[in-house]
């Protein structure tokens, strides 16, 4: 049993949960080996359906994550290979309405005008989306795939397991920043990293130390309040 009071582990729990956000620039320093793994330790006491943990993930670094970055870089930005890859799943609505549509506009004129980058300016925007193919400079990548015979049950299993690599990582005074752009470009990450076909990219990850010096890193997101989307019955 923990000798900690209540309210103290209350505070620290709540004090990580609010700090974490997406870092989008990040430093060179390496992470080690054994902290990556102390995280998916962690992580992995997330809940799943009758305990399946249907999270598989493969980690990379070096000149492997350097040679899978230059080609997703070249393919994002060249329309003619671009055009050749599609996600293999729907992460966003076909069909935006409010509220998600003024909150998904915000968050990116925000990010857009700390950078300097006009309203418009899609040459860009496009390079700045570019750099998620480059972690944002993180040394370190995480991807996460799953079985493709696992159900829709296990995708909310594996939502949990990834807050809670977001929440250890940033316990020990690291960051992330989840990135589903990968999924776009699911063949070429399957081929760098021996993805197995009978697995499904879910999404990436960057981790590793902020860069305090990169304006994004200023950014911060708003958040509903809790009256705002709860009912109470009986």
């Amino acid at each position: 049993m923990h000798s900690f009071p209540q309210a103290e582990i209350a505070r620290i729990v709540d004090e990580v949960i609010r700090s974490r956000r997406s870092v989008r620039g990040f430093l060179p320093t390496p992470v080690p080996k054994e902290t990556i793994l102390e995280i998916l330790d962690v992580a992995a006491r997330a809940p799943s359906g009758t305990n399946t943990q249907p999270w598989k993930v493969t980690v990379v670094t070096g000149e492997k994550k350097e040679a899978l970055s230059r080609e997703l870089i070249a393919t994002a930005l060249d329309p003619a290979r671009e055009a050749e890859h599609a996600q293999e799943y729907s992460y966003y609505p076909d069909k935006w309405v409010p509220p998600y549509l003024e909150r998904r506009r915000k968050v990116g004129y925000d990010l857009y005008r700390l950078l300097g980058i006009a309203k418009g300016d899609r040459n860009r925007m496009h390079r700045q989306f570019a750099r998620n193919y480059d972690f944002f400079g993180a040394p370190v990548g995480l991807f996460f795939t799953i079985d493709r015979i696992m159900g829709q049950g296990s995708w909310l299993d594996y939502g949990m397991f990834l807050q809670n690599v977001m929440l250890a990582a940033h316990a020990r005074g690291l960051d992330t920043c989840p990135q589903a752009a990968f999924t776009k470009y699911h063949r070429i990450v399957a081929h760098h990293l021996e993805i197995p076909a009978e697995q499904m990219l879910l999404c990436g990850m960057a981790l590793g130390y902020e860069d305090p010096s990169q304006i994004e890193n200023t950014l911060r997101t708003e958040r509903e309040s809790a009256s705002s989307f709860t009912r109470f019955l009986g």
